[in-house]
């Protein structure tokens, strides 16, 4: 191993220390193997839109998280290149959100990932489908 290299499993969680965004939002990682992370996250008043309830970018972004750290686990460096949502149920402030990315295959290029978002109630509140591109380089370590 290179010096300063990290393995797969610690990539998200360099990937969340250095991401403002995600922080910002309180998404914490729960469970992180090869392929596969979980990471939760509490909706406060702020992520509320004008309907009251959450606003459909912040699921998204827990979403698109959960995505490129279970995508980036695997180790060569993965970006988003397209993904999908839908909703299936209203979520309200206070809420605890836990969002599960699973790979569900892969070529050397390319994946594929969904990422199903549930409620503290455990009710199915969102599903997001995505492709990754799997570049040539590991994971700069900054």
């Amino acid at each position: 191993m290179i010096k300063n290299q990290l393995t797969g499993e610690q990539i998200p969680k360099k990937m969340l220390e250095n991401d403002n965004f995600s922080k910002g939002l309180g998404i914490e990682i729960l469970t992180v193997s090869p392929g596969y992370c979980e990471l939760q996250m509490k909706v406060r008043d702020e992520m509320l839109n004008g309907f009251g309830i959450v606003h459909g970018g912040v699921i998204f972004s827990l979403a698109d998280s959960a995505l490129a750290f279970a995508a980036n686990s695997l180790s060569p460096t993965a970006v988003t290149v397209e993904s999908s949502i839908s909703f299936f149920q209203k979520v309200e402030s206070g809420v605890i959100l836990r969002a599960a990315a699973r790979m569900i295959s892969s070529s050397a290029s390319l994946g594929a990932y969904e990422v199903e978002i549930y409620k503290d109630s455990g009710k199915l509140a969102a599903k997001l489908k995505g492709t990754v591109y799997i570049m040539k380089k590991e994971f700069e370590n900054r």
